[in-house]
């Protein structure tokens, strides 16, 4: 199956979802190429940007799973090549 390069931004204002997100991310971690996370105290949220290399439907569905979460937001953005 064709994969893609993506980027997946997400924001997290609520820290209740981390364990659930944390727990999503470990089930598609085989398509994970790399993780950072930056902490942001003075406006109380979390940054985290994620590389992957997955088909296309992987990236559209762990971007929806994560976007779901309670105060939770994320986006992708894909490479031009797949």
């Amino acid at each position: 199956m064709e994969t893609r390069i993506a980027a997946i931004s997400i924001i997290v204002s609520d820290r209740a979802s981390a364990e659930e997100l944390n727990s999503i991310l470990h089930t598609y971690g085989e398509y994970i190429i790399g993780r950072m996370g930056i902490p942001y105290k003075p406006k109380g949220v979390s940054v985290i940007c994620l590389a992957v290399d997955a088909p296309m439907d992987i990236i559209n569905g762990l971007t929806g799973k994560i976007g779901r979460l309670p105060g939770v937001s994320a986006k992708a953005a894909y490479s031009a090549k797949a």
